[in-house]
């Protein structure tokens, strides 16, 4: 089956998650994370919640579980806790937690990132994966980072791979 013929076949109503791993700021502050909010809500999908997490790797895996356990999204879009610093601990409390990785999103996000930051693309550690039939995407906490995986890898393909995930 081709891959128009794919998203034509896509789910309607996708379920997504939020959540702007932080210590510093809250959610009133999470620009990142609104905008996700607004740009998953004009794509047509419903935020089902929209939180932040401390830097700390049982908070974010003990949320993450409760989030796919209670609340039931198709997708968590994660925010922040990607790069290399020792209190970036995002990609340490989800890899594990992956059923399959996506490992084609972190060369993309690093590809499209080079094209606009050039060699400081190298500092991120972008992934995805699924876990419970749910997919899980993990990027930088700055609003542009977060544009350009949306736009450009995201939302594109959301439907797409929920198909795959759910058949």
């Amino acid at each position: 089956m081709s891959t128009l013929l794919h998203k034509e076949q896509t789910p309607g109503n996708i379920r997504v998650a939020v959540i702007c791993v932080s210590t510093t700021r809250k959610l009133a502050e999470d620009k990142s994370g609104a905008w996700i909010k607004k740009q998953t809500q004009r794509e047509g999908h419903e935020v089902v919640i929209h939180q932040v997490v401390t830097d700390d790797v049982a908070a974010i895996r003990d949320l993450v579980l409760h989030v796919i356990d209670k609340i039931n999204p198709d997708v968590v879009i994660m925010t922040g806790g990607t790069g290399i610093s020792p209190k970036d601990v995002t990609i340490e409390a989800i890899q594990p937690l992956f059923e399959k990785e996506l490992t084609a999103f972190g060369p993309l996000f690093a590809q499209l990132s080079f094209e606009e930051i050039d060699s400081a693309a190298i500092l991120s550690r972008a992934t995805a994966g699924i876990m419970k039939q749910t997919l899980i995407f993990c990027m930088p906490g700055s609003i542009n980072a977060c544009k350009l995986a949306c736009n450009n890898l995201i939302f594109p393909e959301l439907g797409h791979l929920l198909k795959h995930i759910k058949e």
